[in-house]
């Protein structure tokens, strides 16, 4: 509403409560204020096109505030949304990988302690075992063999060699079960930062237009603290499920290994036997 349209409504309203104005009625006052001031009132058209462009700026969809953004907030943006997707991909398949190695430990510790033969049990497992438990048993029984096959004076070692194979596997399974948790821990140590420094970027980009536009105007500095805020969440998004999965999966492993070690342990006492019996 242009300074004319503001005199008319207030000169209707005075008409409206009886009040006499100079230079006869509302639209000889109003067109001559029009003539020695030459304002003309904006066209609709145009007020609906402002209004339309506040709006425009003030959308704030997630995509919005993605294609706004710097495009270094952008760029912390498109990383984190890649950090945070591979890590729901390493969440997906340790959690699959655990539940089937526990799966098959369980039945391997069960056809294990049937009272079956050994020796049958390790002809069944071939030379390729497919999961941790047996192939730790593979990697023990194939030392034994070999000692059984080259004479009883290899013996007098063969429970130390035993033990430093089932150690040694022991070892390389449990590297293997742990793959990717440090991908894990790093961005959940590290991904709020960074959406910390998208945050950081987007405000200094608010004051910047602040300075330009000389307007302290909430719609001038809104949009650039969204963005930036948006950074933030975006860190927060990658780094709280993957600390989470983290801390889940490395107790998990833990006490796998644990079980191992106690497998490990029991085997040894098994050919510790064989040994005291073979003499």
């Amino acid at each position: 509403m242009d300074p004319i349209q503001v005199v008319e409504f207030a000169v209707q309203t005075f008409s409206a409560m009886d009040l006499s104005l100079p230079g006869g009625g509302v639209g000889e006052f109003v067109s001559s204020l029009r003539a020695e001031t030459g304002i003309t009132p904006a066209p609709v058209g145009e007020i609906i096109q402002d209004a339309t462009l506040v709006t425009d700026a003030t959308d704030f969809t997630l995509w919005s505030l993605f294609a706004r953004a710097d495009w270094v907030v952008k760029s912390v943006m498109i990383g984190l949304i890649g950090a945070s997707i591979w890590s729901w991909a390493i969440m997906f398949d340790k959690w699959w990988r655990l539940s089937s190695v526990r799966r098959k430990a369980d039945n391997f510790e069960t056809t294990f302690w049937s009272g079956r033969s050994l020796d049958d049990l390790y002809q069944d497992l071939g030379s390729r075992p497919n999961h941790p438990m047996s192939a730790l048993f593979a990697s023990a029984m194939r030392e034994w063999k070999r000692s059984s096959d080259a004479g009883p004076n290899h013996f007098a070692g063969v429970k130390e060699r035993v033990d430093r194979v089932m150690s040694v596997t022991l070892n390389k399974e449990m590297v293997s079960l742990e793959t990717n948790l440090l991908f894990l821990a790093t961005v959940g140590s590290i991904a709020p930062f960074v959406g910390l420094f998208g945050t950081v970027w987007g405000i200094m980009n608010s004051f910047q237009s602040i300075a330009i536009s000389r307007d302290t105007n909430l719609a001038v500095v809104a949009p650039g603290i969204a963005e930036a805020l948006f950074a933030t969440a975006l860190g927060l998004l990658a780094a709280i499920p993957a600390v989470i999965a983290y801390n889940k999966f490395s107790s998990e492993i833990g006490r796998f290994g644990s079980r191992l070690e106690g497998f490990a342990d029991e085997f040894s006492a098994i050919v510790s036997r064989q040994l005291d019996d073979r003499r």
